[in-house]
């Protein structure tokens, strides 16, 4: 299967959080967009491995994705080394997305920078026709997208470009809160979090419908990118 768009997570939640939206609304417009979660979540203070997997397929299912795996890289532990790279090579190559969205460049977790820069790394190297890769007992062909770009998450990073998705924030929404043993619940017996108050749940409206005001449409997601952005034309912008 080939897809338009991959989107990568170090855990699951990550994507719905960073671009949920934006995957909602490409989808609408006909992409197909997949989910790549690298780990299961499993050191999360709420929830369990099993439950987040229940909740990462419910989200998917939300948003529309043609399909979502999950590496079981180890939580907190995993490295950007060869191993976990030809692990990520073996998806992009197996799924040849034109783009790839991934964690955050620098944030609170660290599995967000390491998740960020593994993928990023793994998207150059599958490129590279002389690492041999197979997937099923097939051997596969070198594949590099034609672009990279990383999602915001905790840290209020500065973006390179912002996508307009008014009309999709309530998706996101929706598919941030099937992860229901994360967020807020009052009735929760579960230890507090730094992500399960209502203000983390709200942000998830307001920090976007902030980014949209700053580009003058209702709500909207940012983006960091390695390269600069080309644009077709002067009147193809905002």
């Amino acid at each position: 299967m080939k897809l338009d768009i991959l989107a990568i997570g170090a855990h699951p939640d990550d994507v719905e959080l960073g671009c949920g939206a934006t995957i909602a609304k490409e989808i609408a417009n006909g992409k197909t967009v997949g989910i790549i979660d690298l780990t299961r979540g499993e050191l999360g203070t709420r929830g369990t491995a099993e439950t987040r997997k229940a909740e990462a397929k419910a989200a998917a299912e939300l948003l529309g994705v043609s399909v979502r795996e999950n590496l079981g890289f180890d939580d907190a532990f995993f490295v950007n080394d060869k191993a976990h790279q030809l692990e990520v090579i073996k998806m992009i190559r197996k799924y040849q997305p034109e783009i790839v969205l991934c964690n955050a460049i620098d944030d609170r977790h660290i599995d967000h920078g390491k998740g960020s820069k593994l993928v990023s790394d793994a998207c150059f190297l599958s490129g590279l026709k002389k690492i041999e890769t197979e997937l099923g007992g097939e051997e596969q062909v070198q594949w590099r997208p034609k672009h990279v770009y990383h999602y915001i998450q905790w840290k209020t990073i500065e973006p390179d470009f912002v996508v307009d998705v008014t009309g999709y924030i309530e998706i996101k929404e929706q598919a941030v809160l099937a992860y229901k043993t994360q967020f807020f619940d009052p009735n929760s017996k579960e230890p507090q979090t730094p992500i399960s108050s209502k203000n983390f749940t709200d942000s998830v409206n307001y920090r976007a419908k902030d980014l949209g005001r700053l580009i003058g449409v209702e709500y909207a997601e940012g983006f960091t990118s390695e390269r600069y952005v080309a644009v077709e034309n002067l009147f193809k912008l905002k």
